[in-house]
């Protein structure tokens, strides 16, 4: 009879690799955020330098920003590249979890990254809440593409919070361009 095998024979070794992009918390990898991507699109019966003149002005903007359900208020507005907002949503009928910053509201801030005349702006986006699972930076580029009929104007969110539903940021979003529609006609 032999020595008693070793507890990793037959076993392979585990060997932890982090890549540089991986922080690491008590030797350990932080898991990953999961984030998406949503998007909307609609026809408009404007031309694009009227759509984009809809975001150039806080007070109009107010007016067709919220979705469905909500209503809107500009607590900052400084409509140039590199300019700061901050805006509150609130919830005519709240949902049984809350808002994102409080019972009734949601409040975002963030930067207009870029300001392309009648053609493209793209902002970051943060929400003000203290739950983890809302944090990170949404970059929002909405495109506004001349057509016989007026303007294509699409919405990219990028880097969406997996907490927030995709249902109800897709009826966001859609409800947001048909306000925005309306607005217009």
């Amino acid at each position: 009879m032999g020595p008693p095998p070793s507890l990793d024979q037959g076993f392979p070794r585990l060997q932890l690799a982090r890549t540089s992009d991986q922080p690491q918390l008590f030797g350990m990898p932080e898991p990953r955020r999961e984030s998406r991507t949503d998007s909307a699109s609609r026809e408009i019966s404007a031309p694009p330098d009227r759509v984009y003149g809809a975001f150039a002005d806080p007070t109009a903007l107010i007016k067709w920003l919220p979705p469905a359900g909500m209503n809107g208020r500009v607590l900052e507005y400084d409509f140039r590249e590199g300019g700061r907002f901050r805006i509150e949503l609130t919830y005519r009928d709240p949902p049984s979890a809350g808002g994102k910053t409080t019972a009734r509201s949601d409040i975002s801030s963030g930067r207009f990254l870029t300001l392309d005349a009648g053609r493209r702006i793209v902002q970051s986006v943060e929400f003000e809440s203290a739950d983890p699972s809302f944090a990170g930076v949404v970059t929002m580029t909405w495109t506004f593409e001349r057509t016989p009929g007026g303007t294509r104007v699409t919405i990219t969110a990028d880097n969406v919070p997996a907490a927030i539903s995709k249902a109800d940021h897709d009826a966001g979003l859609r409800s947001s361009l048909d306000n925005l529609a309306q607005h217009l006609r």
